[in-house]
This record gives C-alpha cells, sequence and structure tokens, in this order.
C-alpha cells in the first residue's frame, strides 16, 4: 500500500499561521480529495462532509460523517464558507442539493469535473470553451460523462440564482499516492515483481496525465485567486504521453532491469488479461489545452518522469 510520504501539519499548527479561508469540502477522503485535504488543511480551515470510511481528522482537518444525500448531513454545515469544494459530485442534482439544503453560507462552489465532457471526434485540442458532449454512451463511462455534463450546467444556474461565484476545473488522467484507481500502479507492481512490462507493438493513441498533488495544487490556487472566480480550467500539461513513454516512466522510476514483451494490445487484453486503461489507438485521442490555467493562475505540472518517481517511492517499500 501506499506511504504517507507528504509532511503534513496538525490543524494546531495550521492555526499558530493564521486561517485564511474556511473550506468545506465534500467528499475528500479518497485520492484527488485526500490530496488536496492533506495540503489544504495545513494554511486553512476545511472541514470534511463524507461517509467516514476515512478519518481526515490527523490531517488537521474537522470532519461531519453523512450521506450528501440526506438534508440533516447539510444541517450540520452551519458555519459561513469561504468555499465548497465538490470531489464526489456525479449526478445531475448533487449540487444543487448541497446549495439548497446546506445551513450555512458560501461564497464559492468549486466543481471537480473531468476533460471527458467536451464533445469526441473532434480532432482538436480542446480549450475550455470547446463544445461539450451533448451524446449519451453506453455504459458507466457514459453515464459518468453525461452526469459531469449536467452537474456543469446545474451549477452555473443554481450559482447564478443564488449570487454564488462557481468554478470548475477539468482534470485529465490522475496519477500518484492514493490512487485506488487500477491504473499506474498495476504496471507498476507488475514491473517491480515480475521484472517485465508490455511491449505494445501497435499501440498509437496518446493521453495527458496529471500528478496528483499538482492538480490539488491547482485547486487551492483557484480559491486564493479571484481571476478563477466563474471560470473552468482544464488541469492537464500541455505534453501527452503515450504507453511506450508510459513505460519508460516506470521503468526508469524502478531503476531495475524490465524486460518489455512484445505484443499486440489485443493480445495484452484477451490472452493475458492485462487492462488498458488509456486511450490505444489514435481514433481514441482527446487532448487537451492546459495555456488558460498557467496564464491565469500560473499552474505547472510535474514531468512523467518526476512524477511517476515520486508514485513508485510511496508505493513500493
Amino acid at each position: 500500500m501506499y506511504h504517507n510520504n507528504y509532511k503534513y501539519q496538525k490543524r494546531s499548527h495550521a492555526l499558530g499561521m493564521g486561517i485564511h479561508m474556511k473550506i468545506l469540502v465534500v467528499g475528500g477522503s479518497y485520492f484527488y480529495g485526500r490530496v488536496f485535504v492533506m495540503l489544504a488543511a495545513k494554511e486553512h480551515q476545511v472541514t470534511v462532509v463524507n461517509r467516514g470510511t476515512f478519518s481526515m481528522e490527523e490531517f488537521g482537518a474537522l470532519q461531519i460523517t453523512g450521506d450528501r444525500h440526506d438534508p440533516a448531513t447539510w444541517r450540520k454545515c452551519a458555519e459561513n464558507y469561504d468555499a465548497v469544494v465538490d470531489f464526489c459530485a456525479y449526478a445531475p442534482g448533487d449540487a444543487a442539493f448541497v446549495l439548497e439544503h446546506l445551513a450555512g453560507s458560501v461564497s464559492r462552489y468549486l466543481l471537480i469535473s473531468t476533460v471527458d465532457v467536451y464533445e469526441r471526434g473532434t480532432g482538436i485540442v480542446k480549450g475550455e470553451d470547446a463544445p461539450l458532449e451533448s451524446r449519451q454512451f453506453p455504459g458507466e463511462a457514459g453515464a459518468y460523462i453525461s452526469g459531469k455534463v449536467a452537474l456543469e450546467g446545474e451549477l452555473l444556474r443554481e450559482c447564478g440564482k443564488r449570487g454564488i461565484s462557481w468554478t470548475i476545473l477539468r482534470p485529465a488522467i490522475l496519477y500518484g499516492p492514493y490512487n485506488y484507481a487500477p491504473r499506474e500502479s498495476e504496471f507498476i507492481r507488475m514491473a517491480a515483481k515480475e521484472h517485465v512490462l508490455p511491449q505494445l507493438t501497435d499501440a498509437d493513441g496518446r493521453f495527458q496525465m496529471v500528478y496528483v498533488k499538482d492538480a490539488a495544487e491547482a485547486a487551492l490556487r483557484c480559491l486564493e485567486n479571484d481571476v478563477s472566480r466563474d471560470q473552468a480550467y482544464n488541469i492537464c500539461p500541455e505534453e501527452s504521453a503515450d504507453y511506450q513513454l508510459f513505460f519508460e516512466a516506470i521503468i526508469h522510476a524502478l531503476g531495475e532491469q524490465v524486460r518489455r514483451e512484445p505484443m499486440t494490445a489485443k493480445e495484452a487484453l484477451e490472452q493475458r488479461g492485462i487492462l488498458l486503461p488509456f486511450p490505444v489507438y489514435r481514433e481514441e485521442t482527446e487532448l487537451c489545452s492546459g495555456g488558460k490555467g498557467k496564464r491565469e493562475l500560473g499552474l505547472s505540472y510535474l514531468s512523467l518522469f518526476e512524477g511517476m518517481e515520486r508514485t513508485c517511492r510511496a508505493l513500493i517499500k
């Protein structure tokens, strides 16, 4: 499992530095949200609302346990918050429900969305003003995309009615410590234990990967900067990767001899049972621009090689 190799201060230490904002985090105990809380609680008063599966109090956050779809949960949140940061809104109505039942006041609502909301198959590198997807795709992935698209529109309407500022973040593929999705960790373990990784002979798809702490810092930078009010930002580096570069970054991070076994993507999936979580083929490639966040907020991103080194150190004893 991942080791806590971050150095975070307790809330008592943060209080000594002075609290700048009161932040209400929805979710926040798993991957992206967890790292955000660990970072934000160093300088701000953070309250986390979730089911209580994992305690966040050790990182300096207050914790309110409850279901986001239960009005009683939000009656417990009676303070005046500078911002709500919502990491676990997936279905239409999720954001509206919070704003309707929140006992306290809030100045801004920051919604974590995804770059997958953009219209697919356009062949362009998508900026924040690119059209959003209006089609309904099958399966869980299709429901996730349509849910996020609907939530973005809902957020603008609900915040507009209440005079609340909004900010939308659209991260690309997140990786790093605490990632519960079977993505980079599966290949790191394969390389570390079996000393082998695939050499995909027909994979020409490209994708953008963001180290999770960079994404957490981007969210915090938004809250600390008024230029981000009523704005959406892609959270992604300008550079893209492919499977070849991704595997090279893992091998470099481990610093060990790892054999590359040639195979097609079909052979990897059907014969070897190797899941391929990123776009495999060029026609699946969907790239976005992170230029707006870089210009307006000064966002920056670790290289894939450096981010993978940190990920491997956290994952491997």
